[in-house]
């Protein structure tokens, strides 16, 4: 099957962009709703990491360090690398007892404005601790001291790494046909794009057994500190914001975006082809307007979606729209 239109860009009256792309929404039976091609394979990039981080969970290591919601939504976060994100990786190694060397995703300089000037003003260089995911690593490494594995977590061989693997197969119910390295060093594994909106499905609506529990304390986490999962303006915390705790949602590289709806039992993932961050954004809002999580007159439907794109002397140039039939 080919990708389908999802959104389109207008200038002067003209259609100047169009993103094709493949959309899927899944219960707990399986696809609801489709646009281009379910069977997608697709690397999900950081849109995954609820499902990165079910291991640190039911393995106990969690509990075992006293993690606190703040820390588990932080395993979840692609941050900006602010303040606030940097602290609290920080705190969360310390009380490890570990350092920033430890970590193994490199470092790049924040999204964070106030945080990207400070280092910028200072000529200090970022660290590790700026890196959007070092809150995932920090869960890497929380799990690694409680399998007591060698130190190259993010290593596919690793037992750490393993874990991911065989929960990522298990929840999207399919055998990965392989992996890449992600931008920040670990494997990140191949599905289809159905899978990978099973998985969120089974997030939706989690069972009363162990993995269960996990999911359930991990959509919580992510509802209640929307600000550690990604960061101010960033679309991640805006959405949920917006939706006021109801759903989680989780942009990844490339294109790639989710959604958890706990009140419908349903899970949503969007890839678009051409990787472009502002057509995954428009897709997933257009699909949570659709599903009524929400409100048409919200702004973030406007900022995403619906509303005027304009120039750097705040002129209107242009709109972004949902191309027609999508969705339904």
């Amino acid at each position: 099957m080919r990708s389908a239109k999802l959104v389109e860009l207008w200038r002067g009256g003209q259609r100047e962009s169009l993103h094709r792309g493949h959309a899927v929404i899944c219960d707990d039976k399986g696809v609801v709703e489709a646009w281009g091609d379910p069977s997608r394979i697709v690397f999900p990039r950081s849109s995954c990491k609820m499902v990165q981080a079910l291991p640190l969970i039911e393995s106990g290591a969690a509990e075992a360090a006293g993690l606190t919601s703040r820390q588990l939504a932080l395993a979840c976060g692609s941050h900006s690398g602010g303040r606030i994100h940097v602290e609290a990786v920080a705190g969360w190694l310390d009380g490890l007892n570990l350092t920033e060397p430890d970590l193994r995703c490199g470092a790049h300089m924040p999204r964070d404005r106030d945080e990207n000037r400070r280092l910028t003003c200072s000529d200090q260089p970022p660290c590790q601790f700026h890196n959007n995911c070092s809150g995932k690593h920090a869960g890497f490494l929380t799990l690694n001291r409680h399998l007591r594995g060698g130190p190259d977590y993010v290593a596919p061989d690793h037992p750490a790494q393993r874990a991911v693997k065989q929960t990522f197969e298990e929840v999207t119910g399919e055998t990965s046909p392989g992996h890449g390295i992600d931008g920040c060093s670990a494997p990140n594994w191949s599905c289809s794009l159905e899978g990978l909106a099973r998985a969120m499905a089974a997030f939706a609506r989690p069972g009363g057994d162990r993995r269960g529990r996990a999911m359930r304390q991990l959509v919580d986490a992510m509802r209640a500190h929307p600000e550690l999962v990604a960061g101010e303006g960033r679309a991640c915390t805006v959405l949920m914001r917006a939706m006021r705790g109801s759903a989680a949602v989780k942009t990844g590289a490339e294109g790639v975006f989710v959604a958890i709806l706990p009140d419908q039992g349903l899970g949503v993932a969007v890839k678009i082809t051409d990787g472009a961050t502002r057509a995954s954004e428009a897709a997933i809002t257009a699909i949570l307007l659709h599903l009524g999580a929400l409100e048409a007159a919200d702004p973030a439907v406007s900022r995403f979606l619906t509303g005027p794109i304009r120039n750097w002397r705040g002129l209107v140039t242009g709109e972004m729209r949902r191309a027609r039939g999508f969705p339904s």
